[in-house]
């Protein structure tokens, strides 16, 4: 007697996507080891549509974000981590194959979720830390996430999928994301990206009057929605007294790098009465609004609280440029910023900011 397998999960995909395609059969890449035995890929099979309209690109679509055969999680309202990926890419007229790149940054974001537990959703964003498909000279080295256009959530078996769609953008587009939000930068843009397609040769929206309008005009009437930035090169010095000399005063240190976003980003939040938390390897540093100056202090965590006079000052001296500065009203605080090395995938320094 032989066990047929529940795939109610994987039909209920291919059914959302036959009402869009119809009977367009898709090149489908699935993995020969699954991921449970040991095999490298954790999602089970991405399909790839050669579509032509609004122009010529690819749609990938994946399975395996979701639980596509057996319910496992006690969840019942979603199915798995409640959304599959989707990717549109442009498709040359000689192109009969979806690159091999493109699979591989699906099965690389797969990795991430699997391994982290983080899971996307529509309005987040991504920085690759390089191009987004290796060794070329695209300027799209970041990727946010929006819903896919075409593919409404649907409800199957084993609970709610969202279809998410991945998009590539610049590094100077994730620093205005950053100091806005995915959406309105996304439909801001919407008008040169329709349906959201990457074009890895594309230049940079951040460039664009009406593109630098919305976002201007977007982080005055909504602030940042960006409440944590993860920043590699953060330090702090604690004040200390020495004996019958003067007291130090406390030091923040800052990559170049990120320095000028997070004076963008602190402006736009706290203006608003909204924190900010800068998250190092070491040390979280949560910048807070209030009228009264004040730096506190416990293990893990220093609490700066900052009126608007101390944010424009950190906002004006904040530069992608070595060098130290000092904050009078915040107990003399020092500001130190360092040189930011960026590095290639075989830790060679590519770039120096700073």
């Amino acid at each position: 007697m032989t066990h047929e397998e529940n795939t109610s999960g994987w039909d209920a995909i291919d059914k959302a996507i036959e009402e869009l395609y119809g009977e367009q059969e898709p090149k489908h890449y699935g993995t020969s080891i699954p991921y449970m035995l040991g095999g490298p890929d954790p999602l089970d099979g991405i399909s790839v549509y050669a579509v032509n309209t609004p122009m010529s690109h690819w749609h990938f679509v994946t399975y395996g974000f979701s639980e596509l055969y057996e319910k496992e999680i006690q969840d019942t309202s979603k199915s798995g981590y409640g959304f599959e990926l989707t990717f549109r890419l442009t498709r040359s007229e000689e192109e009969t194959e979806p690159p091999a790149w493109a699979l591989n940054l699906l099965q690389n974001v797969g990795r991430y979720v699997f391994s982290s537990g983080n899971i996307f959703q529509p309005g987040d964003y991504m920085d690759a830390n390089g191009p987004i498909c290796l060794d070329s000279d695209t300027l799209l080295t970041a990727l946010s996430f929006i819903e896919d256009p075409d593919l409404p959530a649907i409800s199957t078996p084993n609970g709610s999928v969202q279809f998410i769609q991945m998009v590539g953008i610049t590094g100077r587009e994730l620093e205005m994301i950053q100091s806005w939000n995915a959406r309105g930068f996304l439909s801001a843009s919407s008008i040169f990206m329709p349906n959201y397609v990457t074009d890895l040769m594309r230049n940079s929206y951040a460039d664009i009057p009406s593109v630098i309008q919305a976002v201007e005009q977007g982080i005055e009437k909504d602030g940042s929605s960006t409440a944590f930035l993860f920043i590699q090169q953060l330090d702090w010095e604690s004040p200390h007294k020495k004996l019958l000399q003067k007291s130090v005063p406390a030091k923040l240190q800052l990559g170049a790098k990120q320095a000028a976003l997070v004076g963008t980003i602190l402006r736009s939040r706290i203006s608003k009465g909204e924190s900010l938390s800068l998250i190092g390897p070491d040390i979280n540093i949560l910048f807070e609004a209030g009228e009264v100056p004040a730096v506190l202090e416990s293990d893990k965590q220093i609490t700066v609280t900052v009126n608007t006079q101390i944010v424009e000052e950190l906002a004006q001296n904040l530069r992608p440029a070595e060098g130290t500065f000092q904050i009078t009203s915040l107990d003399h605080m020092l500001v130190q910023i360092v040189k930011t090395e960026i590095k290639d995938q075989e830790g060679n320094i590519i770039q120096t900011i700073g």
